[in-house]
């Protein structure tokens, strides 16, 4: 396969999981990420919380869960709690209802910090693809199987590709420490 779309790929699978981790990051609104994937403890079964029920937002700053099995409400509850999210949680009927309160400023400097190490994590994990690609670069040099013009070309579209990652990796965390400043 081309080195370039391996490159690619695995960029595209880094930021992909990046993304996904910053959704997990609490922001100024709430985002049913925050809870879908509390394992809830359900006849013995561990299932993600976004099984047993739909989540809904209502803003300004709600969650709403509605539990489709009304005798799984009260484990839901006791999961959410668990969580340590530091909201304020309300179970009426098969209705739960999560109340983030405003984020203060202490709290959310951590989350800036804590979503700027994310982003450091990933810049080294792209670091890491294109180191790898360069040695199968240089070990197709040295088998001969590219010239060197090759190489230096390969090597140049693969820094300027790391560059793009790096740029739009910088972008998305901007974008959520905007949406944590809310």
């Amino acid at each position: 396969m081309d080195l370039l779309k391996i490159l690619e790929i695995k960029i595209n699978e880094t930021i992909r999981y990046f993304k996904n981790q910053l959704s997990a990051i609490r922001g100024g609104r709430p985002t049913s990420k925050l809870v879908e994937d509390i394992s809830v403890d359900y006849f013995g079964q561990k299932l993600p919380l976004k099984q047993l029920g739909s989540i809904s937002i209502v803003p300004p700053r709600e969650i709403q869960i509605s539990v489709w099995d009304k005798n799984a409400a009260a484990v839901v509850l006791k999961a959410v709690e668990a969580a340590n999210l530091n909201v304020g949680v309300n179970l009426e009927g098969s209705l739960l209802r999560i109340n983030l309160p405003p984020l203060s400023s202490e709290r959310r400097q951590e989350l800036i910090k804590l979503a700027k190490k994310e982003a450091e994590k990933i810049k080294i994990e792209i670091r890491g693809v294109r180191d790898e690609i360069n040695k199968e670069i240089s070990r197709q040099f040295e088998e001969k199987k590219i010239s060197e013009d090759d190489k230096f070309k390969l090597k140049d579209k693969i820094q300027k590709e790391i560059d793009r990652a790096n740029e739009e990796v910088e972008k998305i965390l901007e974008n959520k420490i905007k949406e944590i400043e809310e």
